[in-house]
This record gives C-alpha cells, sequence and structure tokens, in this order.
C-alpha cells in the first residue's frame, strides 16, 4: 500500500463519486445485516408459532433473552397477530431488502468504476504530460520504452489495483461488517472469539503482499525491456529483413520474453497459497466455535437457535471477507507499478524552474558560447570543451566537422534541450538559464536529419504545435519547396501521413519538417543537415528561399554539402569537442588543417 498511498489523494478530485460510491456501499451492506438480523425473530415465530401465543409475545420473549440488543417495538407493532401472516410479511420485507441492496450495490460499483477509471485516466495523461516535459537527457537515459511502458503499462496495473480497493473491496469488508455486526446481536462471545484470528490472517497478508509488490515491480521493469526489444524489431522491420535478422531478432525477443515469465512466476506461489489458507484458518476457527458453543448449550447457557444464527451470520462475513485475500494481493500487486509512476512524476520538470523568470525578448543582437564544456551523463570524457564563439544577429554560419566532434550537441544547447556543465550560453546578453525557457523555444525552429513525422494530416504535420490559417500553410509549404508535392497529392495538405511518415519519401519528410521549422517564423533558424536527403536541385531551390527567408534572423546549419557551406557568411570548424577555428571559406582554407582535410575528403560537392 506504500507506493498506492501517495496516488490515492487524486481520487479526492471526484469528492461526489467516492462519496457516493461509499454510501450506496454502506447502504448495500446495510440491507444485508438487517436482513440477518431479521432471521432472528423468524426463526423463532416459525419454531414456537404452534403455541398459543400472539407474534408479539414471541418476539417479547425473544428480546427477554438479549438484554441490549432487542427488536424496536415499534416494528413488532407492524407485523400481523398471525404467525403465518407475520412470517409472510417479514419475507416481503427481506425481498425489499434485497432489492434496495441490488440497488445501492449496483450504484456503488457505477460510481466506484468511473471514479477508478477517471482518477487513472488523469494519472495518465499527467505521467505523459510529465514525459514531454522532463528533460532530454533524462527521457535518452531512461529511453522511449521505459517510458511508455510507465504511462500504460503500469497505468493499467494501477488500475486494477484502485478498482479492488474502491469497488470490490470497500463492498466485501462493508458487507463482512454489516454481517459481522449480526452476529454480534445473536451472540457476542462467539463473535469475540472469532476475533482472536484476525491479527494471525493480518500478519499472513501483510508478509505475502510484500513479495507480491517486489515481485510485481521486477517484472514490470523486465515488461519493458520486452516492449524495447519488441520497438526496436518491428520500426526497423526494413533493416531486420535485409539483414536476413529474423533468427536473431526473434531469439532476442524470446530471452526478453523468457525473463518477464521467469519473473511473474515468482509471484505464482504468494498468489495460490493466501486463499487456501486463509480457508484453513476458517475452518479451524469455525472448529473451535462450535466446540465452545456444544459447552454452552449443554450447560443452558445458550439456546441452540442463537448459536446456529450466530454461526450463520459468521458464515455469511467470512464469506464476505474471504475474496479479501485476493483483493489485497491486487492491491499489493498494484503498489508497484503505483512506485513507478510516482517515481517518474517526482522527475524535475524542465519548465519548472523558469516559470518565474523573465521573457527572452525577440533575439537581436549575438549569440554566445562562453567557457562551454558539456558531458552526457554517465559519459567518461567532455563532448564539449572550452567553447567559445560568438555569432551575430542576422549572420548565416555552418558549422563543419568529423563525425563526433560536437556539432549537434553544440547546437542542441541553443534551445536547452541540454544545459553545459561548464560556461554559459546567451542569447543577446541573456544567459538561457535565466529566462523562461518557452519564451526562447518560441524564437527557434530546428530541423534535424532525423525526420519525425506523426500520424495525422499533412498539414497537422506542419502546423504542429501552432494554430495558423491555410494561407499561412501553404506559404511555409512553398517556401520549403514542397508545396508542389503536397498539392499533387489527391487528398492534398489533408493526405494521411503514416506512422513516422513512412507513407512518404525522405526527401518529402524532410520539406515537411522544413515547412514546419520556416512556419514558426523564428528569429533563430537551425538546421542540423535538414536537406541531406533532398537532391541538389531541391537542395538550391531550398537554399534560395532560406536565404530571402533568413533576412532579420540568425541562421546556424550543420552541413556534410560544400555548396551548403559556401552559402554561408562564415564557418565554425569544431574537432574533438572544440571549435577550432572560424572565419571564411577561403580564410579556412588558407589557415585550418583540419578544414582543409574535410574540404578534400568529406564536404561533398553541392
Amino acid at each position: 500500500m506504500d507506493g498506492l498511498r501517495h496516488l490515492l489523494p487524486r481520487l479526492l478530485r471526484h469528492p461526489w463519486l467516492l462519496v457516493g460510491s461509499v454510501v450506496c456501499a454502506v447502504f448495500s451492506a446495510g440491507g444485508l445485516g438487517v436482513g440477518l438480523v431479521s432471521l432472528g425473530p423468524l426463526l423463532r415465530i416459525i419454531l414456537e408459532g404452534r403455541s398459543k401465543e400472539t407474534v408479539t409475545q414471541l418476539i417479547s420473549q425473544y428480546n427477554a433473552t438479549r438484554p441490549g440488543f432487542t427488536v424496536p417495538e415499534g416494528l413488532v407493532e407492524l407485523l400481523p397477530a398471525s404467525p403465518f401472516h407475520a412470517v409472510v410479511a417479514i419475507m416481503v420485507g427481506l425481498g425489499l431488502l434485497t432489492v434496495f441492496g441490488a440497488t445501492a450495490n449496483f450504484l456503488h460499483q457505477f460510481l466506484a468504476l468511473e471514479l477508478t477509471n477517471r482518477a487513472v485516466a488523469e494519472v495518465r495523461t499527467e505521467a505523459f504530460r510529465h514525459s514531454l516535459s522532463m528533460p532530454l537527457g533524462e527521457v535518452q537515459r531512461r529511453g522511449a520504452a521505459e517510458l511508455v511502458s510507465r504511462i500504460n503499462k503500469d497505468s493499467m496495473a494501477l488500475q486494477a489495483g484502485l478498482l479492488a480497493l474502491t469497488s470490490k473491496t470497500v463492498a466485501q469488508l462493508t458487507k463482512g461488517l454489516a454481517a459481522f455486526a449480526a452476529a454480534v446481536w445473536f451472540d457476542w462471545r462467539l463473535t469475540i472469539v472469532a476475533l482472536f484470528v484476525a491479527p494471525v490472517l493480518a500478519s499472513i497478508l501483510r508478509k505475502l503482499g510484500r513479495r507480491i509488490r517486489r515481485a510485481t515491480k521486477a517484472a514490470l521493469v523486465a515488461q519493458e525491456d520486452l516492449l524495447r526489444v519488441s520497438n526496436e524489431a518491428i520500426q526497423g522491420i526494413r533493416t531486420v529483413k535485409t539483414a536476413t535478422a529474423e533468427e536473431l531478432a526473434g531469439a532476442r525477443f524470446e530471452v526478453a520474453n523468457q525473463d518477464v515469465l521467469r519473473e511473474e512466476l515468482r509471484v505464482r506461489t504468494a498468489r495460490a497459497i493466501s486463499s487456501p489458507l486463509i480457508e484453513m484458518l476458517a475452518v479451524f476457527v469455525l472448529i473451535g466455535l462450535a466446540t465452545l458453543a456444544a459447552r454452552q448449550i449443554l450447560d443452558g447457557k445458550m439456546e441452540f437457535d442463537s448459536f446456529m444464527l450466530s454461526l450463520a451470520a459468521l458464515g455469511v462475513a467470512g464469506g464476505s471477507l474471504k475474496p479479501l485475500a485476493g483483493l489485497v494481493n491486487d492491491i499489493q500487486a498494484s503498489s508497484a507499478p503505483a512506485e513507478r509512476l510516482e517515481e517518474l512524476l517526482d522527475i524535475p520538470d524542465e519548465h519548472a524552474g523558469t516559470r518565474d523568470r523573465a521573457e527572452l525578448p525577440r533575439h537581436a543582437d549575438s549569440i554566445r558560447f562562453q567557457g562551454v564544456r558539456f558531458r552526457y551523463p554517465e559519459a567518461e570524457r567532455d563532448a564539449l570543451l572550452e567553447v567559445d564563439l560568438e555569432i551575430a544577429f542576422g549572420e548565416h554560419v555552418a558549422i563543419v566537422g568529423p563525425n563526433g566532434c560536437g556539432k549537434t550537441t553544440l547546437l542542441a544547447l541553443l534551445p536547452r534541450l541540454f544545459d553545459p556543465s561548464a560556461g554559459t550560453v546567451s542569447i543577446d546578453g541573456h544567459d538561457l538559464r535565466e529566462v523562461r525557457l518557452d519564451s526562447l523555444r518560441d524564437q527557434i525552429g530546428v530541423v534535424t536529419q532525423e525526420t519525425v513525422l506523426f500520424r495525422g494530416t499533412i498539414r497537422e504535420n506542419i502546423t504542429f504545435g501552432l494554430d495558423v490559417d491555410d494561407d499561412a500553410v501553404r506559404a511555409a509549404a512553398e517556401l520549403a519547396h514542397a508545396r508542389p508535392f503536397i498539392e499533387a497529392l489527391p487528398a492534398g495538405y489533408e493526405t494521411p501521413v503514416a506512422e513516422l511518415g513512412t507513407s512518404l519519401s525522405g526527401g518529402q519528410r524532410q520539406r515537411i519538417a522544413i515547412a514546419r521549422a520556416l512556419l514558426r517564423k523564428p528569429s533563430l533558424l537551425i538546421l542540423d543537415e535538414a536537406t541531406s536527403q533532398i537532391d541538389a536541385e531541391s537542395e538550391e531551390q531550398i537554399n534560395l528561399a532560406i536565404a530571402d527567408f533568413r533576412s532579420g534572423r540568425t541562421l546556424v546549419v550543420i552541413a556534410h554539402r560544400l555548396s551548403t557551406v559556401l552559402a554561408a557568411d562564415r564557418i565554425a570548424v569544431m574537432d574533438e569537442g572544440r571549435v577550432v577555428d572560424f572565419g571564411t571559406h577561403a580564410e579556412l582554407l588558407e589557415r585550418s588543417d583540419v578544414y582543409r582535410r574535410l574540404a578534400q575528403t568529406q564536404l561533398m560537392p553541392g
């Protein structure tokens, strides 16, 4: 329950559902209790009804045997004088109580289901939104499979536990208590003896619950790995097929699947033993009570009908409480996903620390990297080392360097996807860590080599994150040289895009991504090899369009094509995490060995 307890306050967000569910459960259990209590006078009337005494006299005699626990005289006066007619009246009352209890039970279940489903849906939404706002480094460290597993799989497991708690447990517990109260009515001595077994049952359930919680948590971790393996294989199905690696992919899945199976089987003993063990203890308690009652009856200290009724009420209480063993297991099992979801929600939000800071004015002066160092978590060496670089507003700067030299990492610092380990990154003299994060990112358009499109229409992918009219969408598509192929499609801008954009070619996907970035009208445009999958003719047209678009904006590009590099005002040369030179193409050819080597070996002709 420890992990679940942190998420339970979310149920209070729907107080009327919670209160209504509990009240209906109490009414349902109250009907059961009243019905059991009514069996006492009913049995006395049936057993003694052949005598000349009236129903009122019979019930008065019945009341005399249970001081402090009597049938109210007002109810007695409502019963017919004839024993048979009184029995019929009581039976009709029991029937009405049954209908009332069933209706209350239905409402309890209905409200509890709505309460649980709403609460879990809110937790799932909160976990998803929080994952989107987590620092990129934390997202990359955990991986998509873990986050998706926690958002979806863990919330489903949490739902099972919350449903067991709010619906089944409340219903069974209130019914069990009502039946127990009826047993106290009939004979409190037997009931008190039965209570002695309660601590033993609680201890057993607690120990089994801990084991179930630990095993469930391990199983969820194993399921994350299974999801990761399956996602990699299905999303990379083209590579799997062309590499004839179906057997390898299948073997990796089988290993992960066996890990899940092993963890799930660890909990089978604890789940399987709880109900039989409690049933065995209940039988022993019943034997003890019967022996004690026999002694009392033989000594004339207990009425036989009181013993039978008390035993029957305890049996009903035991029948109602028996499912609690399985329900407690379900609740304990849901504690593990609750802990994992709570752990996810406790990760700092990258926006939280910047909401009370000043907004960044629109970029109009310069971008500066001063003594910047950066190291990825758990990496052995820095990805960036003492980077010093200044880019004037409106300047077109190309960044080049060998693979792995830190180009993409450097540009990732501008929208604060990462923060430097040391040094500062500033725009117009404002340290990026001291301004509102959304005011920074609203000014930046980014297009990467790994183009990401989402399931939806082409228009929705271009306007992703923005609310603009069709004219703006068409203008951005025109600027990105995407309008001709989009309008050639049968549905035009409403053409559906498959998951990850697989229904479009690589070049088409990149043009849509460029249109998305241009639509933002950024003051800073970052292109990370954004034209790498576009043919030379299209690239030339896009470069011409960007040349017009970048007026009054700063443009920073990472490129492997010489034509893109030559279009830049200045070029920053990086090597092993450092900016080793900065200048024009002609200047760098004359003085930079690294740039000269790149121009000869890596920069492709346009």
